[in-house]
């Protein structure tokens, strides 16, 4: 074989892949760039970020400040739930003397059942997850759950598992409303002052500041939300005067005294809407929002209504139906054993188009010491789902015996 190797034996096709010895651009070095997922973009890195397969999410959270930042956003969350890929579950959770107990109910099987753990606390004091739970109140951000308590409020990340202590809100509250609206907490109501103080949350920068007056102040309220509208609802109604009622608020006036009745308030116009009222009054003792409605359980003294709000500003309803028109749905089944009093409270739980309701109990030691009732029949945790295509109610699998008065929240992830 020859040491060198002659032109002429190659054609003129691959003789053009050889530069021309006598063009000087060909022989000058060209610089090879190289482009990596890092040097991205934030909008093409999501895009890439967004159809990883959910497992993988967890750790890719771990790479760096930038990609956490970015899997966490409310942009990341809008483009996995335009490819169908964000799964949707429900979240309890509750405190016991050496840390929270949790559980998911995933509705991806046919036969939903509840996965139990155990979350450790070890960078948050007991006193604080205790004090958290005598009134306290949820909302989900993709895969964080923030736990909100009168004087503090803790975060716990579904993929890391840890617990970090997050700033408290301004005022102190108690049973009050909250709902998360483009990414942000909202919270209102809850007694004395703070009743009359409308308070947004920015998880970004972990700060909390005053958005709104409230035109009702409102103790044991509930907060939804859909499309842009913050509903605080039910609730006692505090006066003005605060004399006598708040003296009877601050001596433990029970949540089940709520009152009938709505407000709503438009974020992004930073403004009140007009008012609403559930049809055939009652107190209202559970609601949440989910696929453009807002979906109200309320009591009737022995007997209980189930209401559906359409709450669609910028699309039209079918069937001549839109924007604040209401419907009575077919109430849950519950088991006759089952009392609708002080006892018995309900956490209810938008899962796309199903309505997930919980029954959990108060402080049950001291309600039945007062009421005179025994305990058989009362184990909370009986769970119904509503599935609001074929209008109706379905029993899953009851919340574990080790989560007593456990609150729930909707999580995507």
């Amino acid at each position: 074989m020859a040491e060198s190797c002659n032109s002429r034996h190659f054609s003129w096709l691959l003789k053009s892949c050889f530069p021309n010895p006598q063009d000087n651009k060909s022989l000058t070095p060209t610089t090879i760039t190289t482009t990596n997922l890092s040097s991205l973009p934030d909008d093409l890195l999501l895009e890439c970020l967004s159809r990883v397969p959910s497992s993988s999410l967890p750790s890719l959270s771990l790479v760096c400040r930038r990609w956490s930042q970015l899997l966490f956003s409310a942009s990341f969350l809008r483009l996995r739930r335009l490819l169908n890929l964000l799964h949707t579950s429900v979240f309890a959770i509750s405190s016991s003397d050496s840390g929270l107990f949790a559980a998911t109910l995933s509705f991806q099987c046919d036969n939903p059942s509840w996965s139990s753990l155990y979350l450790p606390i070890s960078s948050v004091s007991v006193e604080t997850i205790q004090g958290l739970f005598s009134y306290a109140r949820v909302s989900a951000i993709g895969p964080r759950i923030y736990i909100i308590g009168r004087n503090s409020m803790v975060k716990y990340d579904t993929w890391t598992g840890t617990v970090i202590p997050r700033a408290p809100m301004i005022f102190p509250r108690k049973k009050f409303a909250t709902a998360l609206v483009s990414g942000k907490i909202y919270v209102a109501g809850g007694g004395f002052r703070a009743a009359a103080a409308v308070e947004e949350y920015n998880p970004e920068s972990d700060t909390w500041r005053v958005v709104a007056k409230a035109p009702r102040r409102r103790y044991g309220c509930i907060g939804a939300a859909v499309d842009g509208v913050f509903y605080v609802i039910g609730g006692l109604k505090i006066g003005n005067t605060w004399g006598n009622e708040v003296s009877r608020t601050s001596a433990g006036a029970e949540a089940h005294m709520y009152a009938s009745s709505m407000d709503l308030y438009d974020v992004e116009a930073c403004g009140w809407l007009r008012s609403r009222a559930v049809p055939g009054g009652g107190c209202v003792v559970a609601a949440c929002g989910t696929s453009g409605h807002v979906y109200i359980l309320a009591s009737h003294a022995v007997e209980l209504s189930f209401w559906k709000f359409d709450a669609r500003r910028h699309s039209g309803g079918s069937n001549g139906c839109g924007f604040g028109e209401w419907s009575r749905l077919k109430s849950p089944p519950l088991p006759t054993q089952v009392r609708v009093d002080s006892t018995v409270r309900f956490s209810c739980v938008g899962v796309g188009y199903m309505v997930v309701l919980v029954q959990v109990m108060g402080c049950i030691d001291d309600l039945l010491r007062r009421s005179g009732r025994s305990a058989r029949g009362l184990r909370e945790g009986l769970v119904l789902v509503y599935d609001s295509v074929t209008g109706e109610w379905s029993r899953v699998a009851d919340l574990p015996e080790v989560m007593r008065r456990a609150t729930c929240v909707s999580v995507e992830c």
